[in-house]
C-alpha cells in the first residue's frame, strides 16, 4: 500500500520549507521506504499514521527526524577524482604561494558521513606545496547524525572500498575492530559542524576554497542563487569554488567565472569592475 495524497504533500511541503529540498511528484515511494523505519520505531501501523501524529504534535525533534529521513546522503572516497587532482596539482600550490604564513581554510559544506573533508585532509598531507602551511577543513552537514559519524572517523570495510585506494588505507588509517579509523593526523584538520545551506549562514570566516559538491541538484533555481550569493561573502575573492560534475553556475549565478582545471572545472568569483576605473 503505498501513502496517502495528503501525507506525501505534507512530507514534500515539509522538508522543502525545512532544507529547501525538492521532492516531486513520483517520489512517493521513496518517503515511504525512508520514513517506514520512524513509523515502526514510534509504533505506528504504517507512514500515513506516524505523519498524521506528526501534523498533530509537530515538534522540533520529530521534523529533524523525517527531513534527515528525506536527505541524501551519498559519498565515496576521492569521489570523481579529477576535482582531488585539480586542488593537489593546482589550487593548493597557487593558494600557498599567496598566503605565506597565512592558513589556507577549507569549507566541505553537505559533508554527509565524512568521505570528503577526510579526502581532502589527505590530498593535503600529499601535497609538498603546503607543507609548513597550516590548513584548516570546515566540513558541515545538514543531519547531525551524519555529523556525528563524521567526528567519530570511522568507517565499515565497505565504506572503505568505495574509492578509496588500498595504498591510501593502509597509510592513513587504523583498524578499529572489524572496521576502520581515520589516522588523527588526518582527523586533526577536520572540525565537524551541523548548517542548514538554505538558512543565513552562521560566523564562519573567510574560507579559500569552498567544496559545495553534489548539493545544488537538489535545489529549485531561486535556492542555487541565494546560495551561491551567500558562498561568494564568505569566499576569499581569489579564492575557489569546487562543484559537483552534474553542476554549473552558468545561467544560474553569472557572478562567477568557470576556471579549466585539467578534465575538470573549478569556479572562482568575477572580479569587481567599478565604473569609471579602467
Amino acid at each position: 500500500m503505498s501513502i496517502s495524497p495528503r501525507t506525501f504533500t505534507f512530507v514534500a511541503d515539509l522538508v522543502r520549507a525545512e532544507s529547501a529540498i525538492v521532492l516531486p511528484a513520483g517520489k512517493e515511494y521513496l518517503v515511504e521506504s525512508r520514513l517506514l523505519p520512524l513509523a515502526r520505531a514510534g509504533g505506528h501501523a504504517d507512514v500515513d499514521a506516524y505523519v498524521a501524529d506528526l501534523e498533530r504534535r509537530r515538534t522540533a525533534s520529530a521534523v529533524r527526524a523525517v527531513v534527515e529521513a528525506l536527505t541524501t546522503n551519498e559519498t565515496s572516497w576521492f569521489r570523481d577524482s579529477e576535482p582531488f587532482t585539480a586542488l593537489q596539482q593546482l589550487v593548493l600550490p597557487e593558494l600557498a604561494g599567496r598566503r605565506p604564513g597565512r592558513p589556507i581554510r577549507v569549507w566541505c559544506a553537505a559533508c554527509s558521513s565524512g568521505q570528503e573533508p577526510y579526502s581532502v585532509s589527505m590530498v593535503v598531507q600529499d601535497s609538498p606545496a603546503v607543507a609548513g602551511h597550516r590548513v584548516e577543513i570546515v566540513a558541515t552537514d545538514l543531519s547531525e547524525e551524519m555529523v556525528q559519524r563524521a567526528r567519530t572517523g570511522e568507517y565499515s570495510q565497505l565504506e572503505v572500498n568505495r574509492g578509496l585506494p588500498a595504498t591510501t588505507l593502509v597509510r592513513y588509517f587504523q583498524r578499529a575492530g572489524v572496521g576502520w579509523r581515520v589516522d588523527p593526523q588526518i582527523a586533526a584538520r577536520v572540525s565537524f559542524r551541523t548548517l542548514n545551506l538554505v538558512r543565513p549562514f552562521p560566523p564562519m570566516g573567510t574560507f579559500d576554497v569552498v567544496m559545495l559538491r553534489n548539493v545544488l541538484i537538489y535545489f529549485d533555481l531561486a535556492t542555487k542563487r541565494d546560495i551561491l550569493r551567500r558562498v561568494r561573502q564568505v569566499l576569499a575573492p581569489d579564492g575557489y569554488l569546487f562543484l559537483g560534475a552534474a553542476e554549473m553556475t552558468t545561467g544560474v549565478d553569472d557572478a562567477w567565472e568557470r576556471v579549466p582545471a585539467g578534465r575538470s572545472s573549478i569556479y572562482r568569483p568575477r572580479p569587481v569592475v567599478r565604473s569609471g576605473v579602467a
